[in-house]
């Protein structure tokens, strides 16, 4: 009878150029597919919403309620009577875009809601985000 003779390697040094590959595709994969979402610079907490949606806006006026209740169009920080001044101002086919914090007073919104009411803005879009 012939004798098997097992050999066995022993593995001194590890090869981790194929594991570096791999680390550098993942790494490439999840900086492509990475969204950065830019909330615009006065910080507010968007309200959820299941059917949220991005739209495509070009040209939009954009206001917003922060949690305390402040009230900003653009990044200038304005009273209601301000505000209603500066949105008399735009077309009424202008897009103007509100975000309010969800942690702010419903009266809050209802109020920026009245004076868009009042000068017949019908190009509106309230932001939420998708839950």
């Amino acid at each position: 009878m012939a004798k098997c003779k097992k050999t066995r390697k022993r593995f001194d040094d590890i090869n981790v150029i194929p594991f570096i590959d791999i680390m550098l595709v993942l790494l490439v994969m999840v900086l492509t597919t990475a969204t950065f979402v830019n909330q615009g610079i006065i910080p507010i907490e968007l309200p959820s919403a299941k059917t949220a949606s991005k739209e495509d806006l070009k040209k939009e006026v954009t206001v917003y309620v922060n949690a305390k209740g402040e009230l900003f169009i653009e990044k200038e920080k304005v009273d209601l009577k301000t505000l209603e001044i500066r949105l008399s101002a735009l077309s009424k086919e202008q897009t103007v875009v509100l975000r309010s914090d969800k942690e702010s007073k419903f009266q809050d919104f209802v109020s920026v809601m009245d004076i868009l009411k009042r000068l017949n803005h019908e190009q509106l879009y309230i932001v939420t985000k998708e839950n």
